[in-house]
């Protein structure tokens, strides 16, 4: 580790150079969800290509096959990039992945400058993809620039797998990557910064992502709409056997009303029990943060595991009822409602359908009504969860303390990023999520941004991690 000092002086120094160079990816609008910037997308992919190879790596690109949209048109799908920058067998390989499209954005949605210029206000770096993820991906990129101007040889050897559909369900990668397979086959660990710190002050590592369940309840008492002034108390209302049906899924307290459910969740062990007591996190300040009426707990404990480790259920909307302004007196011949599990280990999409099928099915036999009753799942995804004592977690901890000065926090999180899963079960590798964007950074939102000092601080950790998993 001599040469970190010269790596983080250098970082300092070639700052607005890196910052340059995340304006310059923020600029191509590669909206992988908008059929109208594919183009942009492919571009993006070859903008990374061409960065990689500039620093030495060997490059190619994946062909992730086409698009089927709902159209019927076909598009290609933007090309994964594939970089290997070392091949030292007496040294660890790490695998690095990122994505390069995005969220849509305009200024007319409430964006205080365009969203597709990289704007710094006040030490901070406005632009869609600023943090999620064009910038991560920019900061593993700059670590190797500074490492070739300084001439320092690689501790590790490093594989980059980086794709351009992530925000539109990472279609096409997973067969990507089992194609590709005998080229990740001699992975040691991987490492994903996609994520973001818990606050705005403390770093932290992440080690667990819940997984996904989407179900659909779908009730028709009619073949057309109905008057509810010419046939309302005449007919039993799909409207009303469905919010009867959605009442009786969960308390306001959260607890999910599903038998089967609670019995399937790992168990809480000691050591990860422990790791709450230490995380730096403010129930006050996360309430006013979301603008909630109130929280399921006042205790940071609860909240935390019932947000990362405990199943939740939302529902999240009716399909075919009156949702506009003023008053309609319709009766709705045909609704659906949505609402979805968040899974946990060691639940699985195929166990928690067989449970919600059954219960639905218990409830509309004791509704006794005859309209026509069907319940169908969606997509679902599975949780992953990390062992956070392992050698990649100890060296990602190692460097957050060189950089910060302090023990990052361990945290799971709510939601969900697939490919960790794949990558995990394809490489047989250990995977950590080490973040460097802060809880404010409004991925998705108006206003996305990244820190000057997280995007240079994240720099220097990611350097710092590199030279730690050589230990």
């Amino acid at each position: 580790m001599e040469n970190i000092d010269a790596v983080f002086k250098s970082i300092d120094e070639h700052q607005d150079e890196f910052i340059d160079l995340l304006r310059e990816s923020v600029a191509i609008r590669s909206v992988s969800a908008d059929p109208a910037r594919r183009g942009d997308c492919i571009r993006m992919s070859e903008w990374a290509r061409d960065q990689l190879r500039t620093l030495g790596a060997e490059t190619s690109f994946w062909d992730l096959g086409k698009q089927q949209l709902q159209s019927g048109e076909e598009l290609p799908l933007p090309p994964a990039v594939f970089g290997v920058y070392g091949r030292d067998k007496s040294k660890k390989t790490l695998l690095i992945y990122g994505h390069l499209d995005v969220q849509p954005a305009e200024k007319e949605d409430g964006w205080n400058t365009d969203p597709f210029e990289l704007t710094e206000i006040d030490g901070k770096l406005f632009g869609r993809g600023s943090t999620d993820d064009k910038g991560p991906v920019i900061a593993w990129i700059a670590v190797l620039k500074v490492l070739k101007n300084l001439g320092i040889e690689l501790p590790i050897n490093i594989k980059f797998v980086l794709e351009c559909m992530e925000e539109s369900s990472s279609e096409g990668l997973e067969k990507g990557l089992e194609d590709n397979i005998d080229k990740i086959s001699d992975v040691t660990y991987s490492c994903i910064s996609d994520n973001y710190w818990l606050g705005r002050n403390k770093p932290c590592l992440t080690y667990g992502l819940r997984g996904i369940c989407y179900y659909f309840v779908e009730i028709s008492c009619a073949r057309q709409d109905l008057h509810s002034g010419i046939n309302g108390g005449s007919v039993p209302e799909a409207l009303n056997d469905l919010m009867w049906i959605m009442s009786q899924l969960v308390t306001v307290d959260g607890q999910i009303l599903i038998p089967g459910i609670a019995e399937l969740v790992a168990p809480l062990t000691k050591d990860e029990d422990d790791l709450y007591d230490k995380i730096d996190f403010c129930v006050d300040t996360f309430k006013q943060e979301t603008g909630s009426h109130g929280l399921i707990s006042d205790s940071k404990k609860n909240l935390l595991m019932n947000r990362w480790r405990y199943p939740s259920l939302s529902l999240h909307g009716v399909e075919g009822a009156f949702s506009q302004p003023g008053a309609k007196t319709v009766i709705p011949a045909k609704v659906i409602g949505k609402f979805s599990l968040r899974i946990v280990p060691h639940m699985t999409p195929e166990a928690t359908d067989k449970l919600v099928t059954s219960y639905l099915d218990s409830l509309w036999a004791k509704r006794k009504s005859p309209n026509t009753f069907k319940i169908t799942s969606g997509h679902g995804g599975m949780p992953w969860v990390a062992d956070f004592r392992d050698a990649n977690f100890s060296a990602g901890s190692r460097a957050i303390e060189r950089v910060y000065g302090m023990t990052p926090d361990f945290t799971r999180e709510g939601g969900s990023i697939p490919v960790t899963l794949t990558i995990q079960d394809l490489t047989k590798s250990p995977v950590m999520l080490l973040p460097i964007g802060a809880s404010d950074d409004m991925a998705h939102s108006q206003n996305e941004k990244i820190n000057r000092e997280n995007f240079v601080k994240g720099m220097k950790v990611l350097a710092a991690y590199l030279f730690e998993l050589a230990v």
